[in-house]
């Protein structure tokens, strides 16, 4: 393929066409299609219902319109957040996209210092999926915090929240990612390798970092006792995190490289990181508050919970244990780790939504419509908007990861 250099970087010269219409761009192009449908929704829901267009309580405190927006905004089921669970969908899936994303950025980091010259030599493709990860739980989280009052993140800044914490951090570790990226695929080897290894420490420091923070969201959660009592949460995170971003690796492996040594590398990482994050789920739950516990071992949750730790646990385990020559199961003990640990993450999210807040009245759980008691374990279906928007954020990765791939060929092995 013809190519030319910009900045030391080898560009390839492809057509529009070529980029553009191709069947890895059709899934991306479904994918972000539904996401639209459901920021359609998301628009709809925020700025059209009732509960939103009435705007004479003032001048008509007792109007008929008055009184069925407020009976929808406070019994009905209008709004993607519900006052029994303020946090949903949209945050697992960013938890999901960014953890993972940023596990797999650490690892590589990690590698490279560790001189593994496989990883090395395929590192800008890792760092690339990465990098679309982290991107595509961004624009989920953009939904969450309504995109058209953004801005006041800038203008109203609140320097002790965690959630406006991350944006500071996000404008430093979006471009050292992509400076990373630009330093394997360039050709300046003189000056690269003067400041190849401080990249790589300042680039481990910001992840854990970012690790920090992102549990401090929750730990700041004082009435959310499974997350304020979670012992260590940044360590839970990024063990949980490790193993699903091998699983990525793993199976971004047997899409692209086909390399049976870097197959076995990931496969051994994978198992040590599946066997902590057992080892942690286990000792775990003898710190959190009991109550939630409860309701997570033995309540309405426990069935997820099991199947979270049968998927993300014990069926890699068993697959990965002893070293089959059969990569079949290595995908598999892949997928599983990656579905397990999605549903962790929708325990984790969920049920520590799962008491209200408060017992304001003292004569138990505040009501959620007009005659009957809230019940004492809360879970619901995420809208049908939020749904969209979650399987959509596949899309940008999809998106994102091609056109890199387009220009720059991030999926060869590469000498570093």
């Amino acid at each position: 393929m013809e190519k030319y250099v910009v900045a030391g970087v080898e560009v390839n010269k492809v057509s529009l066409k070529d980029i553009v219409l191709n069947n890895t761009m059709y899934i991306a192009y479904i994918l972000l299609f539904i996401a639209f449908c459901g920021i359609l929704d998301v628009i709809y829901e925020r700025y059209f219902l009732i509960s939103a267009t009435a705007f004479d309580a003032g001048i008509a405190p007792a109007s008929r319109e008055v009184a069925e927006a407020m009976k929808e905004a406070v019994f009905g089921n209008g709004g993607e957040v519900k006052r029994e669970a303020p946090w949903s969908l949209y945050i697992v899936n960013y938890m999901y996209m960014i953890y993972v994303g940023s596990g797999i950025v650490f690892l590589v980091a990690l590698a490279e210092i560790a001189d593994i010259e496989l990883i090395k030599k395929t590192a800008s493709g890792f760092l690339t999926i990465g990098l679309s990860m982290v991107i595509a739980g961004l624009f989920t989280i953009l939904m969450d915090l309504n995109v058209l009052n953004i801005h006041w993140m800038l203008f109203s800044p609140q320097f002790t929240s965690g959630m406006w914490l991350m944006m500071p951090l996000y404008m430093i570790y979006i471009p050292l990612v992509m400076f990373e990226i630009y330093l394997i695929l360039s050709h300046k080897d003189s000056w690269v390798k003067k400041i190849a290894v401080l990249i790589l420490i300042l680039s481990l420091i910001v992840e854990f970092v970012e690790f920090y923070v992102q549990a401090k969201l929750f730990e700041m959660n004082s009435a959310r006792h499974l997350w304020t009592t979670y012992p260590f949460l940044p360590l839970y995170f990024m063990i949980s995190s490790f193993a699903a971003s091998l699983a990525i690796m793993i199976l971004y492996t047997f899409s692209v490289h086909r390399s049976y040594k870097l197959m076995f590398i990931l496969e051994r990482a994978t198992l040590y990181f599946v066997i902590a994050l057992g080892a942690y789920e286990a000792t775990a739950y003898l710190f959190i508050d009991k109550k939630w516990a409860e309701i997570i071992l033995f309540g309405d949750f426990k069935y997820y919970f099991y199947l979270y730790l049968v998927m993300a646990v014990a069926i890699p385990f068993s697959l990965l244990f002893k070293h089959y020559l059969n990569i079949s199961l290595r995908v598999i003990a892949a997928i599983s780790i990656v579905i397990g640990t999605y549903i962790g993450k929708t325990i984790f999210l969920y049920g520590g939504n799962a008491y209200p807040l408060s017992n304001r009245f003292g004569v138990g759980f505040e009501k959620y419509g007009d005659y009957e008691q809230v019940k004492e374990v809360i879970f619901f279906m995420p809208s049908l908007g939020e749904i969209a928007v979650v399987v959509g954020s596949l899309g940008v990765i999809i998106f994102i990861y091609k056109i890199v791939d387009s220009f720059f060929s991030v999926s060869l092995m590469r000498e570093h």
